[in-house]
């Protein structure tokens, strides 16, 4: 078993034409643009946003305690060290462009062909953020998730793999500035100011709007690289 997996991710299998490329791409934007969709969909975003912060503290010297994630599509990481310096911000800063940086990754590695990489990746990911979620709400999304993820990587033809790949790399390039443009539209009507963009301002002194205009332009950049890398891959 390990064996296989060893050879998915280090192996490399064809892209799909071009064609199919564009229909991943317009089933992810499908996705994030209509409003039943996004509901649904939005939890994904919220699983690598959390995820993101948990990874920042770790590499930043932090402890991490918990991460939950709620029906509302909201979601908490709970660290524990330092309440200021590059630690704490870094850690802040990580949430609103995790899933921008996770899609850029996936687009660079399908451009050199390595779509189970891609696949077998996230099950590691999600399996790890799953030893710390702390409600159950939360497990059930991340079991899901992680058990669909699974099933494709594991039975899934290769070209269902390959598609399955290009439609994950796309849905978090696509989706990522969304929640950016929307923490700003709270902010305005005064409904988000224990965001991560307002913390930074408390611990930077920068304007928080500075902050959510730096999460715009990394999300909407990774957007425009990655989709350069998933077209010229195909």
């Amino acid at each position: 078993m390990l064996d296989r997996i060893w050879q998915d991710v280090t192996g490399t299998q064809p892209p799909p034409g071009q064609g199919s490329v564009l229909a991943t791409a317009l089933l992810a934007l499908a996705l994030v643009a209509v409003p039943q969709a996004w509901r649904l969909t939005r939890h994904a975003v919220t699983i690598a946003h959390e995820g993101a912060h948990g990874v920042a503290a770790l590499l930043s010297g932090r402890r991490l305690a918990g991460i939950r994630l709620h029906s509302d599509t909201s979601g908490l990481t709970v660290s524990k060290g330092r309440r200021t310096g590059p630690g704490m911000a870094a850690t802040a800063f990580a949430g609103y462009v995790g899933p921008a940086l996770l899609g850029l990754g996936a687009a660079f590695l399908l451009r050199e062909r390595h779509a189970l990489a891609v696949l077998w990746l996230a099950v590691l990911l999600l399996g790890l953020l799953l030893l710390q979620i702390r409600n159950f709400y939360g497990l059930y999304v991340v079991l899901v998730a992680g058990l669909a993820v699974l099933a494709v990587s594991w039975w899934g033809s290769t070209m269902v793999q390959s598609l399955a790949a290009y439609a994950t790399a796309w849905f978090l390039l696509l989706a990522a500035p969304r929640p950016v443009l929307e923490l700003q539209g709270a902010r305005r009507r005064g409904r988000a100011r224990d965001s991560d963009a307002d913390l930074l301002a408390r611990l930077t002194r920068l304007p928080g709007l500075v902050w959510v205009g730096l999460f715009l332009l990394v999300t909407v950049g990774c957007l425009v690289v990655g989709a350069r890398w998933l077209w010229t891959g195909a």
